[in-house]
């Protein structure tokens, strides 16, 4: 694998990237002027781009990439998001408070080289709208082609395990990890978790009252991704705003966000509340359960494209009590659903059409 590649001028910037790339063991080049970052612009797997060479850059017209950030110091202000914008980097990186951020990026680089897996993220639109539900059959059809993880981030929720059978399984909860501090391997994190095939877990220890720590969070979603191709992530409804919450860690990092709402008045009007506070919202999409206020209605009331609409299922309960999970025959509307919406991603990212199962 190239090295990753590092652009910029500023000889106090490079020496910091330089010293992240140690401390995530990443072997990485350099250029220092935009002509040369152009030269290698396409192979290596990460670049990182100063703020002293975007604007020269975005002159040449660099290609789309994935996996390209510009870096600066301080807090990014207006002009380093126009160059941003112009380069087409994923992210502006302001030094030092991005740090962890970076070294995440390059530790993801150095491990097995491997492309990182899709992180999807599940939100309540309101009470029992079904999010948990839809995370599990997510995580049910990307087992049959993949390595998948369900991820349960609502410690006030029914337990990701439980609705999949997985509660009585060996492996490592929250309570294990919830104190993690620097790297986690991928690999280490996948074989520690309760599983079945393809499909594994992370929640919760019954009767666990350890807060989750957004360090750590970021770190087992990190590492999560890194060792699976899917990772679904079961998000608490609550958005307190607050920088360093759960959701706050978690959000950025998800490929794909799915709001689940009810499609009745009050369903509709909390999503929208709920839908009117999530960034990046053209990440997000909604997944209508039952049958109610048209998509297209739900759509229009909620400002966020509907990607399935999927009716309700009968045997739901009986087939989750049964310890199967909510998919119990990939024929199901659950499973036809989930299926859909997950190749929808793979081929095109986030969509405005609608999947109806």
């Amino acid at each position: 694998m190239q090295p990753s590649l590092l652009a910029t001028s500023d000889p106090a910037l490079l020496d910091d990237l330089r010293r992240l790339a140690a401390a995530a063991g990443v072997e990485v080049e350099t250029a220092t002027d935009a002509a040369g970052a152009l030269r290698r612009w396409t192979g290596p797997p990460l670049v990182l781009v100063g703020a002293d060479l975007a604007a020269e850059l975005a002159h040449l017209a660099p290609a789309r990439r994935p996996a390209a950030h510009l870096v600066t110091w301080g807090t990014p202000g207006e002009p380093a998001y126009r160059d941003a914008v112009a380069v087409g980097v994923e992210s502006v990186l302001g030094l030092p408070d991005a740090a962890p951020r970076v070294t995440e990026l390059l530790t993801d680089v150095g491990e097995g080289g491997s492309t990182p897996g899709v992180v999807v993220g599940t939100l309540g639109g309101s009470g029992g709208a079904g999010a948990t539900t839809f995370a599990c059959a997510l995580g049910q059809v990307a087992a049959r082609s993949g390595r998948a993880l369900v991820v349960d981030a609502d410690p006030l929720g029914p337990g990701v395990d439980r609705v999949l059978g997985l509660d009585g399984v060996e492996g490592f909860r929250w309570d294990a990890l919830a104190r993690t501090t620097g790297r986690l391997s991928g690999r280490a994190l996948r074989e520690a978790l309760p599983r079945r095939g393809g499909l594994g877990v992370l929640g919760w220890y019954a009767g666990s009252t350890h807060p989750l720590q957004p360090g750590a969070v970021r770190e087992v979603v990190s590492a999560a991704r890194r060792g699976h191709d899917t990772v679904v992530v079961d998000l608490p409804r609550s958005l307190d705003g607050l920088p360093g919450s759960i959701t706050d860690e978690v959000l950025p990092r998800c490929d794909q966000v799915l709001v689940v709402v009810r499609p009745d008045v009050a369903g509709v009007s909390s999503a929208a509340r709920l839908c009117a506070r999530l960034p990046d919202r053209d990440r997000v999409g909604l997944v209508v359960r039952g049958r109610g206020i048209t998509a297209s209605e739900v759509a229009a009331v909620c400002g966020v494209p509907v990607v399935a609409a999927v009716p309700s299922q009968r045997g739901l309960h009986e087939s989750i009590d049964l310890g199967l999970g909510p998919v119990r025959s990939p024929r199901c509307h659950l499973g036809r659903a989930a299926a859909a919406v997950l190749e929808r991603l793979a081929i095109a990212g986030p969509s405005a059409s609608v999947v109806a199962a």
